[in-house]
Order: C-alpha cells, then sequence, then structure tokens
C-alpha cells in the first residue's frame, strides 16, 4: 500500500481504519478517483472494467466480488485493475442500501418473506440448515442484483469513460504546452572553460 506508516497498527486499529477511514472519506474517494483515472489501458477498457466492478458489487456475494469480476473483465477485454477497484463501490456505507434495493426489488419478481424473523432463530436456522435457511433471502437478492447492478454498471461506464477521456486529453495538452515552452526558451549559455 502506497504512504503505509512504519508501525505496524494493532488488529483493532486495522479493522476499525478497514471500515472507516483515519483521515476522511473524501480524502479516501479522491485517492480513489485519481487511481481510476490514472490507470494504463484505454479510456474504454478503463471505463468497461469500472462499470464491471461495481455491477458486480450489487450481488450478496460480499467476499467474492474480486473473484468474480476479474474473469469477466478478461473476457470482455475490461482493465482488470479497474474492474476490482469498481468492486470497491460495495463498501460499509453502500452496502446496507444495495442490500435493501436488491432484496426489495428480487422480491418484486419472486416473492420472498416481507420481513426476517428477528433475535435467536438465525444462528440456529444457519448452523443447521446453512443454505436451506438464507436461500429465501438470498434468492430476491440475486435476481433484484441483476438489474439494479446492470444499471448501476452503465451509468459508471459513462461516468468513467467521460472523465478518463478528459483527464487524459487535459494531461496531453498540459504536456505539449510544456514542451513547447520548453522549445521556445533560450538555450542555457555553456559554462566558461576553466570555472
Amino acid at each position: 500500500m502506497l504512504f503505509r506508516s512504519r508501525e505496524t497498527p494493532d488488529p483493532l486499529t486495522r479493522i476499525r481504519t478497514a471500515i472507516w477511514p483515519t483521515r476522511s472519506w473524501s480524502r479516501s474517494f479522491e485517492y480513489f478517483r485519481k487511481r481510476v483515472l490514472r490507470l494504463a489501458g484505454s479510456p474504454h477498457a478503463v471505463a468497461l472494467g469500472v462499470a464491471i466492478g461495481v455491477a458486480i458489487a450489487f450481488t450478496p456475494f460480499l467476499g467474492f466480488h474480486i473473484l468474480i469480476a476479474l474473469p469477466i473483465a478478461y473476457l470482455v477485454g475490461g482493465n482488470l485493475v479497474a474492474a476490482a477497484l469498481g468492486t470497491a463501490f460495495a463498501n460499509p456505507l453502500t452496502i446496507p442500501f444495495i442490500w435493501a434495493g436488491t432484496y426489495r426489488l428480487g422480491r418484486f419478481f419472486v416473492g420472498g418473506p416481507a420481513h426476517f424473523r428477528s433475535g435467536g432463530d438465525v444462528p440456529a436456522n444457519l448452523a443447521e440448515k446453512s443454505l436451506h435457511a438464507i436461500w429465501p433471502v438470498i434468492k430476491p437478492m440475486i435476481v433484484g442484483s441483476v438489474p439494479l447492478g446492470i444499471t448501476a454498471g452503465i451509468i459508471a461506464y459513462f461516468i468513467v469513460l467521460m472523465a478518463t477521456s478528459g483527464f487524459r486529453a487535459m494531461r496531453r495538452e498540459r504536456l505539449a504546452t510544456a514542451a513547447r515552452l520548453r522549445s521556445e526558451a533560450p538555450p542555457k549559455p555553456a559554462p566558461a572553460e576553466g570555472a
């Protein structure tokens, strides 16, 4: 990681920092934005990679988003690093909204319980039945994640495509201006011999 501290943080601090950044969310977002804009590859490949990552972030398979996004990005020619960065759309701030939205939309299409049972049944059911206990919740979330993920991916594609194209055009212009100024500058006099 860039700019890592020399002191190794304790496990509790690492968990807290993973959930809530040390500096601020705006600084973390700005760092993320600059990382995406400076990726190698065509603007289309970068935008496609981010779009795939964002779309996969809507699935309920938390912890497997990158493993799902990378092969898809590879198959369609998207930037792999951009796809991995795009999965960061599913973060502690957005996951509650993503899961609620995918569940409600999926329940509209396939049905499912209107609300969850509270309290002590869930751990017992998970330990005894595992997939049977959570399938009524996971199935609507999977179905709901498809239209929401595709929509968010398309929006992310166009945003990143325009931002990357604009950033690169501005960068080319800035480099051309700097080169022109260097070529117009008078040559430096040669140092005198014996000095």
